[in-house]
C-alpha cells in the first residue's frame, strides 16, 4: 500500500568523532516507528494518509459486530483527526476512556432513569476512546508493552466499576437485593471471559508446537537413517578394511561408498577423520551442507520443505457442523467474527441497552447467559481440536531415539524454556488481555479475542 513516508525529526549531520550520522530510516504510518536514543521516533503528523488508508491501517481483518457496525464508523475518523492535529498519546487516550468510564460510572450510581441513560451514552463514548488508543498507536507506532498492559487494567477496572455503581443505583432505587448478585455476576463473567480467553491461546499454541516439534524430530531422524558414515561401516564390519586395501592395491576406482560418491574414501584417508563421528558439526556431505543429526542442527540447517503440509486442528468440529464455514466465511466478508455475543456484546448489553430501555435486570440476565453459552461453545470447539491434536501425533511415527526431543518440548511447555531448534524465549512477555508477544500498536499481534483495540 503506498503512501507518504514518515520522516525523524532532524539530527546533527556529523557525530562527535567527525564522522557523518547515518541518516534516519523512513518510516511508515502504521509501522512501529524506529528508536531514536532510546525513545519512539517523533510521528510526521503531516504524513498521516486520508480516512481510506488509515481505515485500512488500523482496523482488525475480523472483530467484534458492536465495534464494526458501532464504534469503528466513529473512531477511524477521530483517530486520524487526533493523529493529524494534536499530539495526543495512546497511553493519554487510555486515561481519558479510564475517566469517562468512573464519570459513567457516578452516573449509574444516581439510579434514576435519565441519569442511567446520560451514563449509557458516556459509556459508549468511553468504548470509543478504548477502541481508539490501539488504533492511535498502530497509525503512529507508538504501541508499547506498557499500552497494552494499562489498556488492560484500566478495562477490568471500568467495567467493575460500572457494575458495582449500576447495581447499587438500581438496588437503591427498586430495594431488590438480586442487583447485589447482579454486581456478582457481572464482574464474575468479565473475568471468566478473559481467563477462558488466556488460557485457550495458550492451549492452541502448545498443540501446535507440539505438532511443529514432533514433525521436526521425525523429519531429523528419518534423514538420519538415511545416512551412513563410513568410520561407522568400518567399526561394525573390520574385514572391509582389507577389500579397501585390495581395491587401491588393484587401483580400483569404485568408490568406498556408493551413495558418497567418493567422499567416504577420502575422508577415511584424512588425518584424524577415524575420531568422527555423528556429533562432529564439521562433518559434510558432497554438497558441503550440514549432514542431517550433526550437533546443533536448527530448523535452518535441515532440507527446505517444498510445499508446507496443512495440518487442520478443526476437522471434527467442521464434520459435526459443515454450515459452520458458510456463516463464519459471511460474517467476515462484513469484518464480523462468529463469536456473535462476546465480552464486548456482554458489556454492550448491560451497561447500555439496558440503562437505555430501563430494563438493566433482563437486559444483563440475558446478556450473561449468551455470553455464557458462546463461552461453552469455544470450550466445545477447543475439546474436539484436541481430539484432532492427539491423532495427529498418532500419525506422525516416531522411532526411539526421536521421543527424547519430543520430551524436551513438553518440558519446553511446562517450563517456559526453549523449544529444542528455536531461540531462547527469554525477554518475551505475556500480557494478560493481550496475547504473547503484546505490544498495543502491532497490527496483526496475537491478543485477546475481545480487545477493543
Amino acid at each position: 500500500m503506498a503512501h507518504e513516508h514518515e520522516t525523524l525529526a532532524p539530527t546533527d549531520p556529523t557525530s562527535p568523532g567527525g564522522d557523518a550520522a547515518p541518516h534516519p530510516a523512513p518510516v511508515v504510518p502504521g509501522q512501529p516507528a524506529a528508536p531514536a536514543q532510546g525513545r519512539p521516533a517523533p510521528y510526521d503528523r503531516r504524513s498521516t494518509p486520508p480516512v481510506r488508508e488509515v481505515r485500512k491501517l488500523v482496523q482488525k481483518k475480523r472483530d467484534a459486530w458492536w465495534t464494526v457496525l458501532l464504534v469503528d464508523p466513529l473512531a477511524t475518523p477521530l483517530v486520524r483527526l487526533t493523529a493529524r492535529y494534536t499530539r495526543i498519546t495512546p497511553n493519554q487516550i487510555t486515561w481519558a476512556a479510564l475517566v469517562l468510564g468512573l464519570g459513567s460510572a457516578a452516573l449509574f450510581a444516581l439510579g434514576d432513569w435519565q441519569w442511567i441513560v446520560l451514563g449509557a451514552v458516556v459509556y459508549h463514548f468511553s468504548f470509543v476512546l478504548d477502541c481508539m488508543d490501539g488504533k492511535v498507536a498502530r497509525l503512529t507506532g507508538r504501541g508499547s508493552v506498557f499500552g497494552a498492559w494499562l489498556d488492560y487494567i484500566f478495562d477490568r477496572i471500568r467495567v467493575a466499576a460500572c457494575a458495582v455503581a449500576l447495581m447499587w443505583g438500581q438496588y437503591h432505587r427498586t430495594d431488590n437485593t438480586l442487583y447485589i448478585w447482579l454486581a456478582v455476576l457481572v464482574v464474575f463473567c468479565d473475568a471468566l471471559r478473559y481467563i477462558n480467553a488466556l488460557e485457550t491461546f495458550k492451549t492452541r499454541l502448545t498443540m501446535r508446537r507440539q505438532i511443529k516439534a514432533r514433525m521436526r524430530a521425525a523429519r531429523r531422524a528419518q534423514n538420519s537413517e538415511q545416512v551412513a558414515f563410513m568410520e561407522d561401516l568400518l567399526r561394525a564390519n573390520p574385514e572391509a578394511d582389507i577389500e579397501q586395501d585390495l581395491n587401491r592395491a588393484a587401483d580400483t576406482t569404485a568408490p568406498a561408498d556408493p551413495d558418497e560418491d567418493g567422499a567416504g574414501r577420502d575422508a577415511l584417508d584424512l588425518p584424524g577423520s577415524e575420531g568422527l563421528d555423528e556429533h562432529d558439526p564439521t562433518v559434510k556431505d558432497p554438497s558441503g551442507a550440514d549432514l542431517p543429526g550433526a550437533s546443533g542442527l536448527s530448523d535452518e540447517d535441515t532440507p527446505p520443505v517444498k510445499a508446507k503440509q496443512v495440518i487442520d486442528l478443526q476437522q471434527e468440529f467442521r464434520r459435526k457442523f459443515p454450515l459452520y464455514l458458510r456463516f463464519r466465511s459471511a460474517l467476515l466478508r462484513h469484518r464480523i467474527r462468529p463469536h456473535l455475543v462476546s465480552g464486548i456484546e456482554f458489556q454492550m448489553g448491560v451497561f447500555i441497552v439496558g440503562p437505555l430501555f430501563d430494563v438493566v435486570l433482563g437486559a444483563t440476565l440475558v446478556s450473561a447467559a449468551l455470553m455464557l453459552v458462546f463461552e461453552l461453545a469455544i470450550v466445545y470447539k477447543l475439546l474436539l481440536s484436541t481430539r484432532d491434536f492427539g491423532r495427529t501425533l498418532e500419525s506422525i511415527p516416531l522411532p526411539p531415539p526421536a521421543l527424547a526431543e519430543e520430551e524436551l518440548a513438553r518440558v519446553a511447555d511446562a517450563t517456559g524454556a526453549a523449544y529444542p531448534g528455536e531461540p531462547s524465549r527469554e525477554g518475551q512477555t505475556i500480557v494478560f488481555g493481550t496475547q504473547v508477544p503484546a505490544q498495543r500498536g502491532e497490527r496483526e499481534a496475537p491478543r485477546s479475542p475481545d480487545s477493543p483495540s
